[in-house]
């Protein structure tokens, strides 16, 4: 081998196992995902247990109302923009009607926190 060989020498390993590559790469995800909600203006959602059981289906039920509020404020600052001419049309009504169906899933998500 000359010196000009060294690029076929084969990369030096960052993780010794799958598994370390593989928890490493969740970790950047989960960076990347929180660095997305915090530029939409979303809070960082709670972290979920992997295991099945109560812990874990309060943290997906938050995680659930805390996207059905966001939409529901995305919605309505939506149509909050539009002309008023648009707010009294026949689209605007059936928007103003999806947004209430929206609000209702958030509460009942709300109920179902409570219990």
């Amino acid at each position: 081998m000359g010196e000009g060989d060294i690029g076929n020498m084969p990369a030096q390993k960052k993780y010794a196992t799958a598994a370390q590559r593989q928890a490493a790469y969740r970790r950047r995800c989960a960076a990347q995902r929180e660095v997305e909600l915090a530029s939409k203006g979303m809070p960082a959602l709670p972290r979920v247990p992997s295991m099945p059981g109560h812990k874990r289906w309060d943290a997906m039920r938050t995680q659930a109302l805390c996207l059905v509020e966001q939409i529901a404020s995305e919605m309505e600052t939506y149509h909050d923009e539009r002309s008023e001419e648009w707010q009294d049309s026949q689209r605007g009504d059936s928007f103003t009607e999806l947004i209430e169906s929206v609000e209702e899933i958030a509460d009942a998500l709300r109920e179902l926190q409570q219990q």
